[in-house]
């Protein structure tokens, strides 16, 4: 009797302090639409305020039995059979996490998830845990199921900024959620567990895998047969095209899932400090308006070398399309991804001084060429890299393997599908540019890989990702091998019109038919990389990596570090290293470009290049067609590949 006594009475007392600390009636009140407000680096500057998607409210009953049943399989199989907390459900999750050594399954039932949701508590303590078991008791008492799974598909995170099955349904697929086929529920049902990361609009290979999962639980369970699962094609994608919010930016799109993730559920004005910094950022899409694009589109990624991203621009204006050129598109990276192929011949036991034959090289009936149509014979691999030579790099990747050159991407956080061929030393394999100037950043960093985050604050992680994901070092000597070449680069060879009066690191980019062009490289305590090229992916004649990304990344440079360029110095130089403009006819608005031009007698010829750089080399002895300016990467038949 006295300890019934005592359990009432500790009954009675945990009431009181719930009442308290979480009143019980607010669980019964519908969710506030949340909002969030992205700050600069400074913890002052508003960058971009965003509120949340939210979904009309949805009736469980009056569903399509297999969407219910897509979330009851995969969050809750016990749902009608439990009380609010699932002892079988915590101990098996328990089980697998122990088994695994993480932290892989979760033991709140859909009730815990809608308590939780409820009082919009993102602390991770035994307090709020024992609080949202005793509201999921008090839920169970008020509510009934269907009341329960209606009140949670009417308000849970569906990833990209989307509150509510009717939200999500309208989001991903243009339809409304009694519409929804078992893919594309199973698909939905898939994402509550990671929404930020599975969002399929950025993630669809992992929405496909975990949709896949969905699928097999309810086989498991019986709502499915073997048949009717195996029959589940993965889910394809409509999204609705919705126009962005006037205050929105690249940046700002990019970071928000990271911030409401690191926020956790939300129900008022919430402030989230960014790693933007509001000058660096007006630097960079200064430098895109002076820039003087026309036609091609543009994009730029700034970040520290720790990979805090400080400025992006993703396009000419965001108000025109919202489209992230800098992390949702994937190009060829073209001659920019020979640092993997350097790399690798670096860790093979070669140096910057070793010999490479500059001469032409057929590998499986793949012949790569020469942009220029010239060949040195016998140089080092710092006058190569610094040429940018194809049929060096080509041999460099026979000589130590595609195995190597692929490792050495992926060491660098290089993520995107790389096929297991030589061609891809001439960069012809697809990533995006956020990816890259990470890699070049790891570099500068002499540790890697470099991982870009938009948000200072520290994310929980478990030791199993510790101990997948630590960093490595370089070591000295590699590092100083690799500013070797990258500082050839951009003082002697394709990067010249890059270079800056301070100590300088860069590599060029341009890939096939000079569809993409990029410039790639660090100074000071910046790492940036620029991508110049169309959106239909069309040829842009004379377009390199050498010219206007080059210039581009100098001008944001110049400003964002307070130095000047590097002066050409007016005397007779190497003719296969010669500077000629970009010819790329309705790319570039001429009207804001400065005069250019040549100047023959004497014998010498005076060079003006668009951007004031002089150059001065002997008159040829003989009249003959100049060779492509410093373009990377020579066109590659169809039959040579």
């Amino acid at each position: 009797m006295r300890g019934l006594a005592a359990l009432i009475v500790l009954f009675f007392i945990l009431v009181g302090w719930l009442a308290i600390t979480a009143p019980l009636s607010k669980s019964l009140e519908p969710i506030t639409p949340p909002s969030i407000t992205l700050l600069a680096a400074d913890g002052k500057t508003p960058i971009a305020r965003r509120g949340a998607t939210i979904g009309k409210p949805v009736d469980a009953k009056k569903l399509p039995e297999h969407v219910t049943q897509a979330f009851i399989a995969i969050e809750d199989r016990r749902f009608y059979r439990h009380w609010g907390v699932d002892p079988w459900g915590i101990g098996r999750a328990m089980a697998h996490n122990l088994a695994a050594r993480s932290m892989r399954e979760g033991g709140s039932t859909i009730t815990q998830q809608l308590a939780k949701n409820a009082f919009l508590d993102s602390d991770r303590t035994a307090g709020r845990k024992l609080r949202e078991m005793l509201i999921a008791f008090w839920l169970e008492a008020w509510l009934t199921k269907n009341d329960i799974l209606s009140r949670y598909l009417s308000n849970v995170y569906f990833g990209d900024n989307a509150y509510g099955l009717s939200a999500a349904a309208k989001h991903y697929f243009s339809t409304t959620p009694d519409k929804l086929t078992v893919a594309q529920a199973a698909m939905l049902a898939g994402l509550v567990k990671a929404p930020s990361r599975l969002a399929p609009t950025g993630n669809l290979e992992g929405a496909r895998a975990r949709q896949k999962l969905v699928v097999g639980a309810m086989a498991d369970v019986g709502f499915l047969t073997k048949s009717e699962a195996a029959d589940v094609r993965p889910a394809r994608l409509r999204v609705d095209r919705v126009a962005p919010l006037p205050n929105g930016s690249y940046f700002a799109d990019w970071v928000l899932p990271a911030a409401r993730d690191q926020a956790g559920a939300i129900s008022a004005e919430t402030q989230v400090t960014t790693t933007l910094d509001a000058r660096l950022q007006r630097a960079a899409e200064r430098a895109v308006r002076r820039s003087g694009l026309r036609k091609a589109q543009v994009a730029i990624v700034a970040m520290r070398p720790d990979g805090r991203v400080v400025a992006m621009v993703g396009g000419k204006a965001y108000g025109d399309s919202p489209f992230n050129r800098a992390t949702q598109a994937r190009r060829q990276a073209g001659s920019a991804f020979k640092l993997f192929v350097y790399l690798a011949a670096l860790r093979s036991g070669l140096t910057p001084d070793s010999i490479v034959l500059d001469e032409p090289v057929t590998l499986g009936g793949w012949s790569p060429k020469n942009s220029d149509g010239r060949y040195r014979g016998e140089i080092t691999l710092r006058d190569a890299f610094a040429r940018s030579s194809n049929v060096a790099a080509a041999r460099l990747t026979q000589q130590v393997g595609v195995k190597q050159v692929i490792q050495a991407a992926r060491d660098l956080g290089i993520s995107t599908p790389l096929p297991s061929e030589a061609t891809i030393a001439l960069g012809t394999a697809n990533t995006s540019l956020l990816e890259l100037t990470a890699a070049y950043a790891s570099v500068a960093a002499g540790a890697y890989p470099v991982r870009p985050h938009g948000l200072d604050a520290p994310q929980e992680r478990g030791w199993m990702d510790y101990l997948g994901n630590r960093s490595r070092s370089f070591g000295s000597r590699t590092q100083d091998e690799l500013k070797s070449l990258l500082s050839a680069s951009i003082n002697e060879g394709t990067g010249r019109q890059a270079a800056l009066d301070i100590e300088s690191f860069g590599k060029t980019g341009t890939s096939q038919d000079n569809r993409d062009a990029l410039f790639m490289g660090f100074a000071g305590d910046l790492v940036v990389g620029v991508w110049v090229g169309n959106d239909d992916n069309s040829p842009n004649p004379g377009l390199s990596g050498g010219g206007i990304p080059a210039r581009i990344w100098r001008d944001f440079m110049t400003s964002a570090l307070g130095v000047g360029a590097k002066e050409t110095a007016p005397v007779a130089v190497d003719p296969d290293a010669v500077d000629i403009p970009d010819p790329v006819g309705d790319l570039i608005d001429n009207g804001t470009l400065p005069v250019e031009g040549e100047i023959s007698g004497f014998g010498l010829n005076l060079k003006i290049g668009r951007d004031g750089s002089i150059a001065l080399k002997p008159a040829p002895a003989e009249k003959r067609a100049p060779p492509p300016p410093d373009a990377d990467i020579a066109p590659v038949r169809r039959d040579e590949r």
